[in-house]
């Protein structure tokens, strides 16, 4: 590098530290400011090329129409939004929360349950302070605002006593910069006049720097220095009584308005100049700033009061806690009682030409039996069928096609005579015999699983009776069978049911469900209280916040998850060859990973209804794609793609050989399904801490 070259950086360098002195001494400093929403083609300019001073120990004024960016300006001042370009450095720093700032927004960002005393303790105790130095300011507090009783619920409160509460709230550390936005909004005139002397006393006695708007302009007489904004500018930025005299006037409305039309008039004359280049180096410096400080370090005052306050939520809102705890039980012994049972008491019309004295049916198996129909029909009936006599086989088919019975058994008049020569003669039965040896069956197949479980109760109970008729004959009882051997399963059960198969995935479902219903709902609750964005300014971390909520839900999750496995295997008794700790962890698993895809909604979305549509709309695919009530291998291959994409494919597979086959985490299946809900659980957990670091207005 040359010496021309060195000696132009060092005096950049010293220009930039030179003016970062000049920030210093001043509580506020925002330069060239640009912030905007929206596409080139539907931009919304909020900020255009604003420059604003605020000395410190002062009352600024930030004055202007709704809409202005009045709001949107303190939210960069915060760093709760971000410019496009421009700087802002505050307090010395590029960015100030914590003890540093009080913060009250538009909107009262408190929680309804809570009383005033606790709103207070919140926080206070969010910046670190002590209980006793609490409640030495919730007492001066409640008398310098005249609040009601401390013990008074805020949703029992009425809108101006909550505006009072809110302000009570950002009072109570004493911060060094106080932002206000809109804090006299629905205060009689004596509590707004009391509020207006706190504030020029601190800021004389105390050094504070209060920024605060209004919609009241005329009460900006009082401030040190107003800037009056309209159309993301500053029209100017000077006291209230040199404005006034600037325009011989009495009211600061008046100015307000000739200014506004000096404005419309003289577009082409703008009072701040385009960001230059080391506007473009300091924005750029600032969000390195902001970047370095992705993952910060977890302060325990601010764990400690997240975790009581959110403690104390669930205990506010008991109903919809028990709901929650007691849900899990209802679903279990719902699923566990009405699905995968074999069908009982199927109606089946019966058509036994053989013989008409049905009450006298001879059931009795013998080798010289002459009705051995009667003995198939009991054991028939006793695969609990509920039967109905026909005389004709017209009658009976004309019941299945009526609806009134699920198949029609039509048994021929020489059956026995038919099934014995069939029997004794072998290859060499005529067709005759064959013929008046079946029985005729007509089903109604329009329900599937009952049609299928129609035909394996005839088929079973022709095989237990045809095999002791051939006992009472002296006869191999294996002769008459289809020439397959069953040997026992090497897994499951020899008879498996459709319950078995499922449990697994809705175990696993269930958990995973809760926990994101009861995350995504809070979560929001919160947030479109202004709760979360409010204790972010007062320092509370993306991390801190999401350890806390994850500590509460946990424990949450811990309860249904006992009563998942209770009812399950204790009640219901089904099948636990494996592990009960492999299950245990691995449905903890499920439920951590459901918390943190609650988390990512909640995230993403503003609205409580939109969160309960995500969440809906994803179970639909997670129960078909995931192997939950249908095998993986039974669809299209396109769609066997799809479902190793889904967070509870593995995780299914791995709970099904954990309880069915017995196997351990030794297995690859077993311990590919922990990895993957780890991976997905992960993935939502990092993308929440994202959205919640970046999504800024």
């Amino acid at each position: 590098m040359s010496t021309c070259d060195n000696i132009a950086m060092e005096n950049f360098h010293g220009q930039f530290y030179s003016s970062l002195q000049r920030d210093r001494e001043y509580a506020i400093r925002v330069r060239h400011a640009h912030k905007q929403y929206g596409t080139n083609k539907n931009l919304c300019v909020v900020l255009d090329g604003l420059s604003m001073t605020v000395p410190k120990g002062i009352i600024y004024g930030l004055l202007g129409a709704s809409g202005c960016g009045k709001t949107t300006l303190l939210g960069c001042i915060l760093a709760r939004r971000r410019l496009n370009s421009g700087e802002i450095w505050a307090l010395g720093g590029s960015c100030v929360k914590g003890a540093r700032v009080g913060y009250m927004p538009q909107e009262l960002a408190l929680y309804q349950e809570f009383t005033i005393r606790e709103t207070l303790h919140y926080f206070g105790g969010l910046v670190g302070m002590r209980a006793k130095k609490i409640e030495d300011r919730l007492n001066f507090l409640s008398n310098l605002l005249m609040l009601p009783s401390v013990d008074k619920k805020v949703a029992d409160l009425s809108g101006g006593q909550q505006r009072r509460v809110s302000l009570a709230s950002a009072l109570v550390h004493e911060p060094e910069l106080l932002i206000l936005d809109e804090p006299t909004v629905g205060v009689d005139p004596v509590l707004r006049q009391i509020i207006w002397d706190h504030l020029v006393d601190i800021t004389q006695t105390k050094g504070t720097t209060v920024i605060m708007t209004s919609h009241y302009i005329d009460e900006m007489r009082q401030a040190h220095l107003i800037g009056l904004m309209r159309g993301g500018r500053f029209l100017a930025e000077e006291s209230p009584r040199d404005l006034l005299v600037k325009f011989s006037t009495d009211s600061l409305e008046e100015v307000f308005l000739r200014l506004s039309a000096n404005q419309i008039l003289m577009k082409e004359n703008e009072s701040n100049d385009m960001p230059g280049k080391r506007d473009s180096l300091t924005q750029r410096s600032q969000n390195l700033v902001e970047k370095s400080h992705f993952l910060p370090s977890i302060h325990w005052d601010h764990l400690r009061t997240l975790l009581w306050i959110n403690g104390l939520w669930m205990l506010r809102n008991l109903p919809v806690v028990l709901f929650m705890l007691l849900l899990p039980l209802v679903q279990m012994s719902l699923f566990c009682s009405a699905i995968g049972h074999n069908p009982k008491g199927l109606t089946v019309a019966i058509v036994n030409y053989e013989t008409q004295n049905l009450s006298n049916c001879d059931t009795t198996l013998a080798c010289n039996s002459s009705t051995l129909s009667c003995g198939y029909l009991y054991y028939l009936k006793g695969k609990d069928l509920n039967f109905v006599h026909y005389k004709t086989d017209h009658e009976g088919v004309d019941s299945v096609l009526k609806g009134e019975t699920y198949a029609s058994i039509v048994i021929k008049a020489n059956y026995t005579e038919g099934l014995q020569a069939r029997i004794a003669k072998g290859c060499n039965a005529t067709p005759w015999d064959i013929s008046a040896s079946e029985i005729e069956v007509l089903r109604d197949t329009t329900s599937k699983d009952i049609a299928m479980f129609l035909m394996f109760y005839i088929y079973e109970a022709f095989q237990e009776f045809i095999q002791n008729y051939l006992k009472s004959c002296g006869f191999r009882s294996h002769a008459i069978s289809v020439p397959i051997q069953w040997e026992p399963p090497v897994y499951g059960l020899r008879y498996p049911s459709f319950t078995e198969f499922v449990t697994p995935g809705i175990i696993l479902t269930t958990t995973f469900f809760l926990a994101l219903a009861l995350t995504a709902g809070a979560m929001i609750i919160q947030r479109n209280q202004g709760c979360i964005e409010r204790a972010m300014v007062s320092g509370v971390t993306p991390i801190e916040l999401l350890v806390t909520h994850i500590i509460c839900q946990f424990v949450i999750i811990l309860v249904q998850l006992t009563i998942v496995l209770v009812c399950s295997f204790v009640i219901f008794k089904l099948t636990l060859n494996g592990s009960v700790v492999l299950v245990t962890l691995l449905s903890i698993l499920s439920g951590f990973c459901g918390m943190c895809f609650g988390f990512a909604i909640s995230c993403g979305v503003d609205s409580e209804r939109m969160a309960m549509y995500i969440a809906l709309g994803s179970l639909v695919p997670l129960l078909m794609l995931s192997g939950i009530v249908w095998p993986v291998e039974g669809m299209h291959y396109i769609l066997q793609l799809c479902s190793f994409l889904m967070p509870l494919t593995k995780a299914t597979e791995s709970m099904r050989s954990i309880l069915q086959r017995g196997w351990g985490m030794t297995s690859p299946v077993v311990h590919m399904g922990f990895i993957s809900i780890a991976i997905w659980a992960f993935v939502f957990l990092l993308f929440s801490i994202v959205l919640l670091k970046f999504k800024k207005g």
